[in-house]
């Protein structure tokens, strides 16, 4: 590793309304009045302890998950995006996303959040039939969905993201092309597009809902990225479409290997230390409680250089483009040669096709990542 990758910052705020089925995010439903300043205080105060990873890098992008961010005021996210800036220099160009839900945008308007700082919003939208979106626990409806969509497009934000769902319970293809069609009418710039899973710890796991079967779920799937691509989305990741150049930067930025910082509850960052040739991981204390009352680091360990090849094609492999040779070994710090026994055999299935400068997936490659990726295990 001969030069730093470019640096972002991920911000958790875990507080949601109340917690959807589906979800097995650290969030936790709102109680009472959330300590919205106090919170602040403690995010600038990990970050503090961070800075010492920073390595005289300005911010590549911010982006504030959770949870609900949009559950925080305008004037506390400005507070915290100031206190950020004072710590560590932005980039001219910098991308700064915040999670929002249409339900819960109640603090103040998009206008407001656009001029606290933020310039992209990502929207959790999921579903904009009725019927799915109280299965999925959420508390918006479909109107309300495209009221604030059409809100954040006169708002002035550089782009926005839609979260669609598909495979949801009971769904036809109908149904699924139909939220298709109707987030594409909204014209956001990039559109997030994933399959529902049942993840452990979830209520859908305890109690699992109807899905379609696998072959209702391909149809859905084939059509889906038909239509999108009709509609001038590309897809650029596994469940990412964007018009040309609105690509989400900071999530770019995760899946090439690069480094973050993670500060609130539970947050993970990844950093590369140059001069000890070390990649680290972080994560933080993931309950508000012990959070508020100024418990923030619960861990670091060392990506060893032999876990390295692994966990860059993990996050690598999720992009559509080649990978080049040259970017595996700088952001792992490993040689190339480390993964041609697996890629010839990822090759001889018909998974890669191999050149001397790249590696690339074939079509069926995209459908069989995880099995790719066994073959380095």
């Amino acid at each position: 590793m001969s030069q730093l990758p470019p640096l972002s910052l991920y911000i958790h705020i875990p507080w949601c309304v109340r917690k959807c089925p589906y979800c097995d995010f650290n969030s936790h439903a709102q109680n009472g009045e959330i300590p919205q300043a106090q919170y602040v205080d403690e995010l600038l105060k990990d970050l503090d302890a961070d800075l010492h990873w920073v390595q005289q890098r300005p911010l590549h992008s911010i982006f504030i998950g959770g949870g609900t961010p949009s559950l925080f005021d305008a004037a506390q996210i400005k507070r915290l995006l100031d206190g950020v800036a004072e710590r560590i220099p932005f980039e001219a160009d910098i991308e700064i996303t915040m999670e929002a839900n249409p339900g819960t945008v109640e603090h103040d308007d998009f206008n407001a959040y656009r001029a606290a700082g933020i310039t992209r919003i990502s929207m959790g939208v999921q579903s904009f039939a009725p019927d799915k979106l109280t299965i999925l626990g959420r508390i918006h409806g479909g109107d309300e969905a495209k009221k604030a969509a059409a809100s954040l497009a006169s708002a002035n934000y550089n782009s926005f993201n839609l979260d669609l769902m598909h495979g949801l319970p009971d769904q036809t293809l109908a149904q699924a092309m139909s939220d298709i069609e109707t987030a594409a009418s909204l014209n956001p710039p990039h559109l997030s597009w994933y399959q529902l899973t049942i993840e452990p710890n979830t209520l859908f796991h305890s109690r699992p809902p109807a899905l379609p079967d696998d072959e209702a779920l391909w149809d859905i799937y084939q059509q889906g990225q038909q239509r999108l691509q009709a509609l001038g989305y590309r897809q650029y990741e596994i469940s990412a479409y964007a018009k040309p150049g609105f690509e989400c930067r900071h999530n770019l930025n995760y899946w090439e290997f690069g480094d973050y910082l993670g500060i609130g509850c539970g947050a993970h960052g990844k950093i590369t230390l140059l001069a000890e040739q070390q990649i680290l991981r972080s994560v933080k204390v993931k309950h508000p409680k012990g959070y508020l009352a100024g418990e923030h680091l619960y861990q670091v360990d060392e990506v060893l250089a032999e876990d390295r090849p692994l966990e860059y094609l993990m996050n690598r492999l999720r992009l559509m483009r080649p990978i080049a040779k040259a970017d595996f070994a700088a952001r792992t710090g490993v040689a190339p040669t480390v993964l041609d026994e697996g890629m010839r055999e990822g090759e001889r299935n018909g998974l890669v096709l191999i050149t001397d400068q790249h590696w690339e997936l074939t079509d069926k490659g995209h459908m069989f990542v995880n099995e790719l990726l066994s073959y380095f295990c």
